[in-house]
This record gives C-alpha cells, structure tokens and sequence, in this order.
C-alpha cells in the first residue's frame, strides 16, 4: 500500500509539473511570438514594396514582419490607434501633425524614410509655362497636401505666397499673386487623381508619387513640373506613443535606413522617390 501511495504520489507531482512547464512553455512561446512580429500598415506603392524589400533583413534579426495594404490615408491611422497595427507606413510629416491635431491621435514619428515629389501632370500642355490664363488646376481634397502643391506652383513662378507664413500649411488663401488667374478644384480624393488626369480634366493635375507610380506614371518623365529633394514632406514609420522605443521598431527603422533598402529604393524609382535617413 505504501510503494502504491508513494507512486501515485510522484505520479501526480509529475503531471503537475507537466502541466506548469506546458503553461510556461507556451506563454513564454507567446510572448516570444508576439514580441518578434510587427504588423505594418502600408500604401501599396512604394510603402509596402519597399517594406517587402526589407522582410528578408528583418528575418536575419529574428523579426516577422506582416504588411497590411490599405488605399486610403484615413484607414491606416485609424488602425494605428486602435491597436490593430504595430505602426503604419504612409503619411508624411505635415499629413501625420495634422492628423495628431484633428483627431487627438497619441502618434510618433519613429524615423522618416523616403520622399516622395509631387508632380504636376498635364493631358493638354507639354510644359507647365504652356498653362493658358485661367487654367484649372485640381488637387487633392486633403489640406495637409495644398502647401506643397502651391508651393510647387510658387517655385515655378505661377504665384506668391504671403510673405513669412508656414509654407506647408498655405491654402489658396494664402496666394497674393495669381499671374495666370489660375483656378484650384480641390474636391477630390488622392487615390482618384490619377484617374482624373487620365480623363482628360482639368488643365492640370497635382498627383502624389505613390499614386502617380501605382496608376503606371512615372513622375520624372510624365510630369511638367516636380517637386525637389529639398521637400520638407517626408515619409515615416508612425507609431502609438512609447512604441518607437520598442526593440521590433528600431529594428525596422535601422533596416529600412540601411545601405541597402537605400539602393533599392533609388535603383527602383530612378528619382521618383528618394531616400531619407532622418
């Protein structure tokens, strides 16, 4: 009776002990899962193909990375505050303070990675001094994109901006001088511009990079007129407050900053879209 209450007992000491080490077996490999995958919101161009290119060098530290494309600039945010993205990758500097601003958003910028150019594109004129005396020119519905688009259109000499404000948060209200009397049509959609163009409306269309390259255009050769290096407007990993410290997240910036994913991005593009390491 003895030897049998003594096996019984290690009997179920051991299947305790099973039982404990299973538990922490498969909460440690939880917590290990959870803390080597990172699920990125992106615009499928160039976002996510730049973020493809990145995968392989993220696996060699260890780091799943999950791409989540979106066709909006809203979605994508949204997302990110709640808690369905680890960070997204989209918007540049000015969309993401505005964006902060107007929906109270708890959002970083963990790293600027690339610019893109605005362009101006025209089914009607070669050249953007062609543009007859009142022109119509049609961009984004989205404010945060009217100061570089007028600030193209200042730089090639169609207007003024008041002297001394913020260039990057200007409105046509901000336009002092209109040499041509040209006429803004602001009622669209980002993504539905290059369809725009395509249709012939308008005299000029100003298109972001991403979809001017998504819809088959290529900013360089297509344009008459194109947005400089120099642009304030960069593209960064957004993240919620207090995850740009996240081990997961350096290591996405520092990939995407590498020598290599830099190289990708100029080889790919061919000026379209240029690197930033900041």
């Amino acid at each position: 009776m003895k030897k049998f209450l003594g096996f019984a007992l290690i009997l179920v000491l051991s299947i305790a002990l099973a039982a404990c080490g299973s538990e922490k077996d498969k909460s440690g490999s939880d917590t290990e899962k959870e803390s080597k995958k990172i699920v990125v919101g992106a615009s499928n161009v160039p976002h996510a193909e730049i973020l493809e290119e990145a995968k392989p060098l993220l696996e060699e530290k260890g780091i799943e990375l999950e791409i989540e494309t979106f066709q909006d600039y809203i979605l994508p945010n949204k997302a990110l505050n709640d808690k369905e993205l680890d960070a997204n990758y989209f918007q540049h500097i000015p969309y993401l303070e505005g964006q902060i601003k107007e929906n109270g958003y708890d959002f970083v910028n963990a790293g600027g990675i690339h610019i893109e150019p605005i362009a101006l594109y025209s089914q009607k004129y070669k050249s953007i001094d062609k543009l007859p005396e009142g022109a119509t020119i049609i961009m984004s519905s989205s404010v945060a994109d009217h100061g570089r688009a007028l600030s193209l259109l200042e730089k090639n000499g169609l207007i003024t901006l008041k002297e001394g404000i913020d260039k990057t948060t200007a409105t046509t209200k901000d336009i002092v001088e209109n040499k041509k009397n040209l006429k803004f049509d602001a009622d669209y959609e980002a993504a539905l511009l290059p369809k725009i163009y395509e249709s012939g409306e308008g005299d000029a269309v100003l298109i972001n990079s991403n979809y001017a390259i998504d819809a088959g255009l290529n900013p360089l050769e297509d344009s008459i007129a194109i947005e400089d290096s120099e642009s304030p407007y960069v593209n960064v990993i957004a993240v919620n407050k207090g995850d740009e410290n996240k081990e997961a997240i350096k290591a996405l910036v520092e990939v995407l900053h590498s020598k290599e994913i830099q190289d990708f991005i100029l080889k790919e593009y061919k000026g379209a879209v240029v690197p930033a390491d900041k």
